[in-house]
């Protein structure tokens, strides 16, 4: 790969993840309107598209307010995490054939442990704040993100395995004769929950429970610090939908009257549309509900995903 090549894709992929971010800001109330059969937005330009920009030039105009006994340094630290930790996670997703930041060997592994990042953010943010609600969802958000990435780490063993590599290319182009959701669709179950745990996204957004704790981690957040964990959150739900995909559902492969990254992008939409879907039609479990559904149920049957294929593998 060329420098300038490099330097397109590094561009390209940057431009297009960030736009999604900002663009599914839209998508999601015109779904959850479609889907509870009500308006969504439709005064702000046309089919309510220009409701992101307003939303941006709120976010940019309302007070930068940090509260007086607050840990002003780790306060304005924490949302940037999150932000940059799913920006790092997106450079070894391969989009298509050479379309990809970095390709590395342990690309799974990365992976891993970017997503693992992502906890500092609220942790910090809600001990920062200095607010009993804040800090309590701060505990919470620790506590579930933590637990659920042990069941996504084991389900992704078992692609891991099929495959013989952490590398995500590699792991698509081994999908050319047959896509991993049919041998491994326990895994992918696991992965897809885990993944939703992760994005704490309804019906698992324990951390800022509005009936519960206000805001939860970021009740004392506003203006664009409070603008980047929303950003961060719409980022981490795309990234969900594409490693579903690229381990799954063969990443870019497709027919080919397509182009490959096409291909790449409809799948993605597919799991966006499914986490919006969720929003609109689930209800939100306790907390200890939730505890018990990731040690009880998904942590067993990941386990056993992995036996099961390890040893088929050894026996074929």
């Amino acid at each position: 790969m060329s420098a300038g090549h490099y330097w397109l894709v590094i561009g390209g992929v940057l431009f297009v993840i960030l736009n999604t971010a900002a663009g599914l800001i839209w998508l999601e109330r015109r779904m959850l309107a479609l889907w509870q059969d009500r308006y969504g937005p439709n005064r702000a330009g046309p089919f309510g598209l220009f409701i992101v920009l307003a939303d941006t030039i709120k976010l940019f105009f309302k007070e930068d307010w940090i509260p007086p006994f607050a840990d002003k340094v780790v306060f304005v630290f924490a949302p940037a995490v999150v932000v940059a930790s799913v920006l790092l996670s997106f450079t070894i997703i391969p989009f298509a054939p050479n379309v990809v930041v970095a390709d590395f060997n342990v690309g799974v592994l990365f992976f891993l442990a970017m997503s693992s990042m992502g906890v500092y953010s609220i942790v910090l943010g809600g001990w920062a704040s200095n607010n009993k609600y804040a800090l309590l969802g701060a505990m919470r958000g620790a506590s579930q993100m933590i637990s659920y990435e042990v069941f996504m780490g084991l389900s992704l063993m078992g692609v891991v395995i099929l495959s013989g590599s952490f590398n995500l290319s590699e792991i698509v182009a081994a999908q050319k004769n047959g896509w991993y959701i049919l041998p491994q669709c326990v895994g992918f179950f696991i992965f897809l929950i885990a993944g939703i745990a992760e994005t704490h996204r309804l019906p698992f957004d324990i951390p800022e429970a509005e009936s519960e704790l206000v805001a939860g981690f970021h009740s004392e957040y506003s203006g664009m610090k409070f603008g980047m964990f929303f950003i961060g959150e719409y980022m981490g739900i795309t990234l969900i939908s594409s490693m579903v995909v690229t381990l799954y559902f063969g990443g870019w492969l497709g027919p080919a009257f397509l182009p490959p990254v096409i291909w790449f992008v409809l799948k993605t939409f597919v799991f966006i549309m499914l986490f919006i879907l969720l929003r609109a039609s689930m209800p939100r479990p306790r907390y200890d509900q939730l505890m018990e559904y990731g040690w009880k149920i998904l942590f067993p049957l990941s386990l056993v995903n992995l036996l099961i294929t390890a040893a088929i593998k050894l026996l074929i």
